[in-house]
């Protein structure tokens, strides 16, 4: 029987509990020397629950986790699970006011945190956060502050102790629930809540983890987002659905990873192509010990098919690709580890089990097209989304008549099913594996008073996937420099949003209609060659 059948039904805490009965003893986190089995597992997110419900979180309520990779995020992630609650995993790198908007949005009850992450102080953000969240009513943190002075605040280590073998309400819930509320930027910019529900995860997972043969005793490494939903579903679900387990890094670089890979002789690579081109070049600075893998699985940003190439030889492993989104509970297509070749290195493989993807023409999307040829591509399947969370509007706008979720993304199929990225019709930059949408750069530098208007284009780069360059018009008469506008932007955006490059120009180029040309600037910036 097929995984994707097995888990047909199971909600995610019902998944777990099956696991840790029947294989108890099976690692499922390796982090440092510590590994933590599923029974442990199964037994902390048990605690953590009982705890959670005696302070009054309930079915349906919200929790979110904002931790690095670490076992706590997965025991709160399977703590929500057996409440009945809905999880809301957030990037700690995010702005304050991103995370703000996130919890007030999310309408959080709880939060799970650290208490310091490479010198980012989040006691002293929540400090100013809760008294703008009425919602938020408990804060959890992972760490040795003593915070006995507030009432709201308990330390993850003092709620496990106390809620060991204690029991809780058991929730009714059924697989097609809501279970995960993850983020993603909107097209204008602004976040939008992706509604997952138990069936959507696990699904994707397990199509995913059959796809590419995960399995018992497989180690795997690279996977530092667990905000992520391909995180979540290919990286953690994965691992507990095969009997896999999952290597946590504190470091999340490339080093860190390879080291990772000797260390724990880790069998199989998760990563984005940006993480791959870091370790390809310290390969001729250094070498690893690295003969324990045997597959490297890259998705989450456009892959080169020299990419693949030179992984598979330097790291002497099998190379797979996917195509993966947030709105379908992350892997739509991946190529498998016996595909031919050249079906590995230039496709992202066929779909995985119970996913149809269909190529419709992009001017009349009623029209289905026949193979080899370039349309917009549209999926449906058990991993599709229930929709934009407080968003029936966009939800309705997301999906065509037939039930088919709009991505946005141009492709091909060709005539052995196997799926072809083309390019976008969204106006999307995929930097390091994360989506950056040129309206929100492009309004924090509009806002600097020596800026008259400004245009965000992606452009090749070999190391993130894609740069994010900002064309900049400045007021007439201004003085500004390339490097007052990317401080400028780091006031407010996130890391992942802040300008690469600075072009200035006289004008941007417009079509007749007034629309930006930025294939037309993204081609000049390229033309320049890289900032002097």
């Amino acid at each position: 029987m097929a995984l994707t059948e097995r888990v047909e039904g199971m909600t995610i805490a019902s998944a777990l509990t099956t696991r840790a009965t029947t294989d108890p003893g099976s690692s499922l986190l390796l982090f440092g020397e510590t590994p933590s089995t599923l029974a442990e597992i199964n037994q902390q997110a048990d605690a953590l629950a009982a705890s959670l419900a005696n302070l009054g979180v309930e079915s349906g309520d919200r929790i979110a986790l904002i931790l690095p990779p670490c076992p706590e995020f997965v025991v709160g992630f399977f703590a929500a699970a057996k409440l009945g609650a809905v999880v809301v995993p957030l990037n700690p790198r995010l702005t304050s006011a991103e995370i703000h908007y996130m919890l007030r949005h999310s309408e959080a009850v709880c939060a799970v945190t650290v208490e310091q992450d490479r010198e980012l102080d989040y006691l002293q953000l929540f400090e100013e956060l809760m008294p703008q969240l009425p919602e938020l009513q408990y804060l959890v943190t992972v760490g040795e502050e003593d915070l006995w002075y507030d009432d709201r605040i308990f330390q993850f280590e003092d709620l496990i102790s106390a809620g060991g073998g204690r029991d809780y309400p058991a929730p009714t819930v059924e697989s097609d629930d809501f279970f995960a509320l993850v983020y993603t930027s909107g097209t204008s910019g602004k976040p939008k809540g992706v509604e997952l529900s138990h069936a959507n995860l696990l699904a994707a997972a397990g199509g995913a983890a059959e796809a590419i043969g995960l399995g018992p005793g497989d180690r795997v490494v690279g996977i530092s987002a667990l905000f992520h939903v391909y995180g979540l579903a290919s990286g953690l679900l994965g691992c507990m659905l095969t009997g896999a387990a999952m290597i946590l890094q504190d470091d999340e670089d490339a080093a860190a990873t390879l080291d990772a890979v000797e260390r724990q002789r880790a069998t199989v690579h998760f990563g984005i192509p940006t993480l791959f081109v870091s370790e390809l070049d310290l390969l001729d600075e250094r070498s690893w010990n690295l003969d324990s893998l045997r597959l490297a699985v890259i998705a989450g940003a456009p892959v080169r098919d020299e990419l693949v190439a030179s992984v598979a030889e330097r790291l002497g492993v099998t190379v797979v690709t996917g195509y993966s989104l947030t709105e379908t509970a992350s892997t739509v297509s991946a190529s498998r580890p016996d595909d031919p070749p050249e079906k590995r290195r230039f496709t992202v493989g066929r779909p995985i089990e119970g996913t149809t993807v269909r190529i419709v023409d992009a001017e009349s999307p009623a029209i289905e097209l026949p193979v080899e040829s370039v349309g917009e591509i549209r999926v449906k399947g058990p991993g599709v989304m229930l929709g934009y969370y407080r968003q029936p509007r966009q939800t309705s706008e997301a999906f065509d008549a037939g039930g088919f979720f709009r991505t946005g993304d141009l492709g091909l199929v060709d005539e052995e099913g196997y799926l072809h990225l083309v390019g976008r019709t969204k106006d999307v930059i995929i930097r390091s594996g994360f989506n950056v949408y040129p309206r929100e750069v492009e309004a924090r530098i509009e806002s600097h008073p020596a800026v008259q208007e400004a245009a965000a284009v992606g452009i090749p780069d070999a190391l993130l996937g894609e740069a994010i360059c900002a064309c900049v018009v400045p007021v007439e008469g201004a003085i500004v420099t390339g490097q007052e506008i990317v401080e400028w932007c780091r006031e407010t955006l996130a890391d992942d949003k802040t300008p690469d490059r600075v072009r200035f120009f006289d004008a941007l180029p417009r079509s007749d209609t007034g629309q930006v040309r930025r294939v037309e600037l993204s081609r000049a910036v390229q033309s320049e060659g890289q900032p002097t």
